[in-house]
């Protein structure tokens, strides 16, 4: 006989099935459909009491000190070391700078706030409060304290006020100085308003940094391209104090600027004053350096003292040459005096000598004429001649002598006259050298002069920029109301939607992966080899037994399971006794219920059933059919024994039969190792068609395996929500093993409205199939889904 062919294969464990996903969360589509409503109810609720903000514009024109205005160093503007023009993003930088910020909201005392409280929403009153804190004492702390106070009971002249706790309350007069912890301050009412519509008043007062940071991180600055103009906005949920907030951001803008520039202005002038003065002090030395040179070198002008001695140089080089001359000349006159004959005429007129050199020269020239006479007219031995032969020796003697003397006076009037030229000459020489350093002199006062003069001016410009300052900010449009700043409902509604379905999903999703229990069917296919017989739903009545006349899903469920054990049992002859046990991996998985009800469906198809209590440690039959106390371990324990003597009929049903497990023993390993029980097993498949037993659980106790080769197939039953996913792997190595023969899994107390279908088959080469779809309650559901659309699409068509 061919072996059935396995209920089940092993499938991939990473499977995914998307319909057996959408069907498994929309069991719990009630959960989906609150935790929408919730959602939505709580962005309703938002949006109803949401705060309206609203947006405020201001623009600004950043003036470009280079066409026009007076920047930090406008004093020196011509000076190419200061030239720039203002840099946009700095400015940008400064409007949302902390200091800023701080400054207007502490000109403004928005770091105090006054609300109104109401019901739902506590309103922000700011200008429209009926009463105001004036500070007359501010203490070092002040700027760091964050506190809260409330004003009630508000009457003509009185108020009462507490911290939030209202600990503390204390009646006050308005104006009354009240003393805290970072200073003092007095509460004025606000005459027109009527102290009858007065309630409770909160007054926040926090501290300067805080609220200075609320209000730069909210304001956004922004710079038009290629141009200096800047738009600053902000939002805030009242639209008066987001338009004096930037009025006074700008405003302290110009301020800031205006002390800037001023104090460059000021440290420029002080600047200038001390230049001047060092520079009036270097100015006068040089001056002073001038006039001393002047003195020392007797100089007044030098272009014309320049002249004049070279003009002097030039006559005493004249003087020296024509020295040199007469004394050259006066040479060659000694040469031809000494060289002359009796006879020969001395030359005259060619030096300027003395008057005696020429007496004696004429004189001597006088004598030689009148020789000259007398040799013609007479002899040489002429007493005239001889007188006159004898005077010529001392006379040419004389002459020689004169102009010896002229040339040592001409000598020595050559070397005065050098003299004088040298120093004439050296006073020429030292002209360059003069004008080279009174240049100097001169070139030094000159930039002493030019800077001292240009400090004068720059001077007088500060002076005049100090006295006169413009804001650095025009302001092209003052803040005015841009409007308020809406909510998109409708992304807060899909969120809504979009949140309520998450959450449940999210729980739900998060349930699933750290429950370790097996859930369903498809936990258990595709992760064990064992055929699957099918599952066995909650029980939808009280009853415990199955009845002929039941129609429950539980009852269903066991019929299909009697009828894939066929298949499981037709390799069984059909004139044989078929024995079926049923075990578990752990107690409380309901085989004893699988068992009883397993074996009461079969007896009600006419067969002849005996159920066998084998489950001797732990015996449970007796909670769902009446036994007695005796049985299997009374007759294994006992020696020439009838086990027919132990068989009962069960109550209500003609061919059901039951052996009960007996008293606990003491021994039941010993006990079911018997071969007695063989015996017992051989004998009573004689008499019955179908042996169901009810076994102990296999992972605890060896009692099942002991007595498995009696069985010609096993149940393994396997509880939904209460064995542990890593239990099957004990299971699939038990049937791999073959330590239970013809082994297959029935899951029990599975949720029926998680059912997805069951479809079967077996046998030899041909299929049997059966199923469920899903349940009626889902059913219905999915009906009334279909009907609201239809009649929507009705309604609009």
């Amino acid at each position: 006989m061919l072996n059935p062919l396995p209920i089940t294969e092993t499938n991939n464990s990473n499977d995914f099935n998307l319909k057996d996903q959408i069907y498994k969360y929309l069991y719990y589509w009630k959960w989906f459909l609150i935790s929408v409503i919730l959602s939505f109810s709580l962005v309703f609720i938002y949006l109803r009491y949401y705060v309206t903000e609203y947006g405020v514009a201001t623009t600004i024109l950043i003036k470009d000190e280079k066409k026009g205005g007076s920047s930090e160093m406008s004093a020196f503007s011509d000076l190419t070391i200061f030239s720039g023009r203002s840099n946009v993003d700095n400015e940008i930088a400064i409007l949302k700078s902390r200091t800023l910020s701080q400054n207007a909201v502490s000109r403004l005392d928005l770091d105090i706030s006054y609300y109104s409280e109401g019901r739902v929403v506590t309103r922000d009153l700011y200008k429209n409060a009926p009463i105001k804190v004036l500070f007359t004492k501010k203490y070092k702390n002040y700027n760091l304290k964050d506190t809260t106070f409330i004003v009630y009971d508000i009457e003509d002249k009185k108020f009462t006020i507490a911290d939030v706790a209202k600990s503390k309350p204390k009646k006050y007069l308005f104006g009354q100085k009240i003393t805290t912890g970072f200073g003092e301050f007095v509460i004025l009412l606000n005459k027109n308003l009527s102290t009858e519509k007065l309630g409770t008043i909160i007054i926040s007062k926090n501290s300067i940094e805080n609220k200075s940071l609320s209000f730069s991180s909210k304001v956004n600055v922004l710079s038009q391209e290629k141009t200096n103009i800047i738009n600053l906005s902000i939002t805030d949920p009242v639209y008066e104090r987001g338009i004096d907030y930037l009025d006074e951001l700008v405003k302290e803008y110009n301020v800031d600027a205006i002390k800037d520039r001023n104090q460059v202005a000021e440290t420029t002038l002080d600047f200038i004053n001390g230049r001047l003065e060092i520079i009036a002090k270097e100015l006068g030395g040089v001056e002073t350096t001038g006039e001393t040179y002047k003195k020392k070198y007797r100089l007044t002008d030098l272009k014309n003292d320049a002249e004049l001695e070279l003009e002097t140089a030039s006559e005493y080089d004249k003087s020296l040459n024509n020295m040199e001359t007469q004394l050259k000349v006066g040479k060659y006159m000694i040469d031809a005096v000494k060289t002359t004959t009796i006879d020969e005429l001395i030359p005259t007129n060619i030096i300027s000598g003395t008057e005696t050199s020429s007496d004696y020269i004429r004189q001597y020239n006088d004598l030689i004429l009148e020789r000259r006479k007398l040799s013609k007219s007479g002899t040489a031995l002429n007493p005239n001649i001889e007188e006159i032969d004898a005077q010529l020796p001392a006379l040419k003697s004389n002459i020689i002598e004169s102009l010896y003397s002229r040339q040592n006076d001409l000598s020595i009037n050559r070397t005065d006259l050098t003299k004088q030229k040298n120093i004439f000459d050296g006073k020429v020489g030292q002209v360059p050298t003069h004008e080279k350093i009174y240049s100097e002199i001169t070139r030094q006062k000159g930039i002493k002069e030019a800077l001292y003069l240009y400090l004068l001016q720059k001077r007088e410009e500060t002076a005049i920029s100090l006295a006169i300052t413009s804001p650095k900010a025009k302001v092209i449009d003052t803040a005015y109301l841009t409007g308020p700043v809406s909510l998109n409902k409708n992304i807060f509604y899909l969120a809504a939607i979009a949140l309520g379905l998450l959450i449940p999903f999210g729980i739900l999703y998060l349930i699933d992966i750290l429950d370790t229990k097996v859930k369903s069917r498809n936990d258990v296919e595709g992760k064990v080899s064992i055929p699957f017989l099918g599952d066995l739903p909650k029980s939808d009545t009280n009853d415990e037994i199955i009845k002929s006349n039941s129609r429950s899903s539980s009852a269903e469920a066991i019929r299909m399971i009697r009828t894939n054990m066929e298949f499981m049992l037709a390799h069984v002859p059909e004139n044989k006794c078929k024995t079926i046990f049923v075990t578990s991996s752990i107690p409380k998985e309901g085989k004893t219920f699988c068992a009883i009800n397993l074996a009461t469906t079969i007896a009600l198809s006419g067969k002849k059933v005996l159920i066998i209590g084998l489950d001797i440690r732990n015996p449970k039959l007796d909670q769902y059919i009446s036994l007695p106390s005796k049985g299997l371990t009374n007759f294994l324990s006992k020696n020439d024994e009838d086990i027919n003597d132990y068989i009962v009929q069960v109550k209500s049903f003609n061919n059901f039969y039951a052996l009960p497990s007996g008293i606990i023993p003491p021994n039941p390993v010993e006990l079911l190792m018997n071969d007695k029980l063989n015996t017992m097993f051989d004998e009573l498949k004689k008499q019955f068609d179908y042996i169901v037993v009810d076994t102990a659980p296999v992972s605890l106790v060896t009692d099942t395996l002991l007595v498995a080769k009696n069985a010609d197939s096993f149940i393994y039953v396997i509880r939904a929500n209460y064995l542990d996913k890593r239990m099957l792997k004990f299971a699939d190595s038990l049937y791999k093993e073959n330590k239970l023969p013809n082994m297959a899994i029935v899951l029990n107390d599975t949720e029926k409205n998680k059912a997805y279908g069951y479809g079967y088959g077996y046998g030899y080469g041909y299929g049997y199939g059966y199923g469920y779809g899903v349940d009626n309650e889902r059913k219905s559901f999915l009906k009334r889904i279909i009907s609201f659309f239809n009649k929507s699409k009705n309604l609009n068509s």
